[in-house]
This record gives structure tokens, sequence and C-alpha cells, in this order.
């Protein structure tokens, strides 16, 4: 396998998922972050529902895909709330993946089968329209066991990825995507699901090491997409 340390910004780029989601942002920062998210050859541009029709505008004919959050960044939605969200967007057939916030306060409560069952509902409706699900956990409000029995609930609602952090996390120390836990979660999928890294990836070196290790996909915020593929020289 290629080391991360010698692929191309193209090869690079196809790790990324960049992230378009501050709610204060205008149309005018939208537009130039998913056209960064273009040139950069990312593999999605990541962004909010209200900014499904600017992202479909500009992403047409190009190699980047739509990746839409739903109920982000909290994850407390009614479970009939979440799934009207999910199909309003995916109904549109141009969502190439949906990236769904948990209830972490249910994973924190071990209340395992329904965060599972709630998942696979979402899932569901989300693989009829053919869009890929990535479940977001919140990794860092979550201990090690909490982490891996969330692993097992993606997995077991037939989600696509699970992920570690919506990056608006508050009251908690913001770590992010960690090399621990990402280590701690592939050790517990065991290659039954795809991982994101999300969160505190903002060097270049941490990039090519969670590459190294085997992640499939990152989260990468718009001011460190550069800085990770080393176009900030």
């Amino acid at each position: 396998m290629k080391k991360a340390s010698e692929m191309t910004v193209e090869e690079l780029g196809a790790y990324i998922d960049q992230s378009v989601l501050k709610p204060d942002f205008t149309e005018t920062e939208i537009r130039q972050y998913i056209q960064e998210g273009i040139d950069y050859h990312c593999a999605t541009v990541c962004i909010n529902p209200a900014s499904l029709d600017i992202a479909a505008e500009m992403l047409k004919g190009t190699n980047t895909k739509i990746c839409v959050v739903c109920d982000f960044p909290f994850g407390t939605s009614t479970t009939a709330s979440k799934v009207l969200q999910a199909e309003t967007y995916c109904q549109r057939e141009d969502i190439y993946e949906l990236d769904i916030v948990a209830n972490f306060g249910w994973l924190r409560s071990g209340k395992y089968d329904d965060v599972t069952r709630e998942l696979k509902i979402v899932v569901e409706a989300c693989h009829a329209h053919g869009t890929a699900v990535k479940v977001i956990f919140e990794t860092d409000t979550l201990n090690e066991e909490q982490i891996r029995q969330a692993c097992e609930c993606a997995i077991a609602a037939e989600a696509d990825f699970v992920k570690t952090s919506t990056g608006f996390i508050t009251g908690y120390e913001s770590k992010g995507a960690t090399t621990e836990v990402i280590k701690l979660m592939m050790d517990q999928c065991q290659g039954r699901i795809k991982i994101k890294g999300s969160g505190g990836i903002r060097t270049r070196e941490h990039f090519l090491e969670l590459i190294d290790l085997g992640i499939d996909r990152m989260g990468i915020g718009f001011k460190s997409t550069p800085v990770v593929l080393g176009l900030d020289q």
C-alpha cells in the first residue's frame, strides 16, 4: 500500500470531506469554500441542508460530491423528524452521503438498542435513494466502552461509516479524531464498516498518519485543507 507521504494531491484529496458547516457563513463564503473543495480534489463537500442548491449547482460535472449533515450538530430530534429530514434531502437524488448525528445522550445512557433502532430507520431511508450514511458519535462525550458500543450500533443498523465528531461540541475538551480514538474504532470495527475521523485534524503530520493507519475518510475544516495537503507553503 502506498505511503501517504508518497501520494499525489489528488490521491490525498480523495480522503477529504471539506467542511463548509459554520452557520454564520455568507453565501459568498459558502461558494468560496465549496469551490476550494473542488479545486483540492476533495471526495465531498460537507454542507448544511440550506446549502444544497448551491452545492448542486457548483458540483455538477465535477468529481467532488455532496455530503449533507442531518440533525446536526446535536442529534436530539425525534426519530420521526430525523427520518423526515433524511428523506427530504435524499429524495433529491443528488446526495452522495449523509452524515447523521447519533443521539449521544442515549449512548451515554446505555440505550444502545434505541440508538440502533433509530439509525436503522434512517439508513434504510437513505439507502433507498442510493445515499451512503455516516454516523457521528461525538466521541469526546463518550468513554471507551460507549465508543465501542456505538460502533456496534452503527454496524447493526447497516450504516456505511462511523465518524468521530461534529466539531461543534461545547462543554468538553475538544480532541476529535485523535490517533488513539481512531485506533480504538478500528479495533472494534475490524473492517466491518468504514471509518471517518473528524475534528482536530489540522496538521499534515496527523493527516498522513491517519491515512497510513488505514482510515477511510476525514472531515477537514476549510482552513486546514490546504495545510494537510501541503499547499500552504
